[in-house]
């Protein structure tokens, strides 16, 4: 179920690489087939942290880096920078995806491959995705860990790409925002599982000068903790702070639900 070997090491194919571009037809159809799944699915979507999002330097270009442990997780990332941030602003989305030959159209909403069969043709994804972080309009969704692991899975353990290209915007760009994501889906009193999603305090790189390897142990015990503190607030029934981006209607039968408790509820009053 779950591989240390990414998917294009295993099949052992070149992949075309493809350049992000942003075309409107396909993000229009996008935003309507990418949340009409998620609302089919999970029963709300909520968020808390927006202001740490709000509180970086917006002369540099954004890293948001969450968790990978399901198939839903890039179109969450999706979602969340074209329904949230763009409340905020125009944001470009940037995404990386393994074995995105099975997916061409997603070249024109922002993605863009990264095949792992080598280490050259990971090293040029790794250069383009740095490119990108040029202009500070540009929103980065990256899964540090590289491959699909296992929920709440322990220790967290990223690979060497997000301290490569912080390190490289940086040089190059001046500065680059670094964003912890920590998403979590879960049952709560509903039938259907929501999707949780909380940022965390901006990392504010400015100074290219630091040890990849130690940077990137740094940033793993840190998002190790904020996760940690996610799931612990959830398993306390602590959700304050959080705001629902999307919520589902209540279907009739809830409804007639609510109305016969409050009837029972009514009764042992009087």
């Amino acid at each position: 179920m779950y591989s240390e070997i990414p998917p294009t090491k295993i099949r052992n194919r070149e992949e075309k690489f493809r350049e992000a571009k942003n075309v409107p037809f396909w993000h229009f159809a996008g935003n309507i087939i990418f949340s009409s799944m998620l609302k089919s699915r999970f029963y709300s979507m909520m968020y808390k942290g927006l202001e740490n999002f709000e509180a970086r330097d917006k002369n540099f270009a954004t890293i948001f880096y969450a968790p990978h442990c399901n198939w839903w997780d890039g179109m969450v990332g999706y979602v969340i920078i074209h329904f949230l941030l763009r409340k905020l602003g125009k944001f470009r989305m940037r995404l990386m995806i393994e074995e995105m030959n099975r997916f061409p159209l997603f070249q024109y909403v922002g993605c863009f491959p990264i095949n792992k069969k080598s280490a050259q043709s990971a090293m040029k994804s790794l250069s383009y995705a740095t490119n990108t972080l040029k202009d500070p309009d540009i929103a980065f969704w990256l899964f540090p860990q590289g491959i699909i692991r296992p929920p709440h899975y322990r220790p967290e353990i990223f690979q060497s790409g997000l301290a490569y290209m912080a390190q490289n915007a940086a040089k190059k760009f001046g500065g680059i925002n670094l964003i912890p994501t920590a998403v979590n889906y879960t049952f709560l009193r509903q039938d259907r599982p929501e999707i949780l999603l909380e940022f965390g305090k901006p990392k504010i790189i400015t100074d290219p000068v630091f040890d990849r390897k130690e940077f990137t142990h740094k940033l793993e015990r840190e998002f190790e903790e904020f996760m940690d503190k996610q799931q612990a607030d959830i398993s306390k029934g602590n959700f304050e702070g959080y705001e629902y981006l999307y919520k589902e209607k209540l279907h009739w039968w809830r409804y007639i639900e609510s109305k016969l408790k409050s009837i029972g509820i009514n009764n042992k009053e009087t």
